[in-house]
């Protein structure tokens, strides 16, 4: 049981910080150094160090500014391409690693097999950062670009929403991760939908 919470834990993290990088690197290194929730192991203890937190912090406000502008929201995700999968292996590796509420034997999953949990993180956040890259142009494009700031938000709420989720009740991210692949799926169809209508109404 231990093992699966690990894992879940890790995936919400990871699948987090496709949404954005710092918010999930800062819930756990918030919640590691002021208070008992989260308590990292010796080799990233480092995330909760007080200048790694302000650096994180300011890098989560440029990301803050820059996503919830359009056309400035593409070309971060490009910058992003290399930040959140990385944010992603860290997070899923510190994640996965840490005594939490719910797990108090961590290690069970990965180990001797230091590097697995980083690549799956990155696996999984490259992932998230993929459809997240698709989809923003198309909700830009649905809505003349008024969406921007609506939709940077509203991934903002669910990135720190899921990262708590998968610290405190890892077993929710069974919902979380299904839900947020099916909504990138759903606003991708129905694009394509609206394109094949306007090229059929066209004809």
């Amino acid at each position: 049981m231990s093992a699966m919470l690990q894992l879940l834990t890790g995936t919400g993290l990871a699948a987090s910080t496709g949404l954005n990088a710092y918010i999930p690197l800062l819930a756990v290194g918030l919640l590691a150094r002021y208070t008992g929730a989260v308590t990292l192991p010796a080799g990233w203890d480092w995330l909760s160090n007080g200048w790694v937190l302000v650096i994180l912090a300011v890098l989560l406000v440029v990301e803050l500014v820059a996503d919830k502008i359009p056309a400035v929201d593409s070309a971060n995700d490009v910058l992003q391409t290399a930040i959140r999968p990385t944010a992603g292996g860290v997070v899923f590796g510190a994640g996965s690693s840490a005594e939490t509420l719910t797990v108090s034997d961590p290690g069970t999953l990965f180990q001797d097999r230091g590097w697995v949990p980083i690549a799956v993180g990155v696996l999984i956040a490259l992932a998230v950062h993929a459809l997240k890259a698709l989809v923003r142009p198309v909700l830009n494009a649905m809505t003349a670009c008024l969406a921007a700031p609506l939709a940077s938000a509203v991934e903002d709420t669910v990135s720190l929403t899921m990262s708590l989720v998968a610290l405190l009740i890892p077993v929710l991210v069974i919902l979380f991760v299904p839900a947020l692949f099916l909504t990138f799926w759903w606003l991708l169809r129905r694009r394509r939908r609206r394109k094949a209508a306007a090229a059929s109404s066209g004809s």
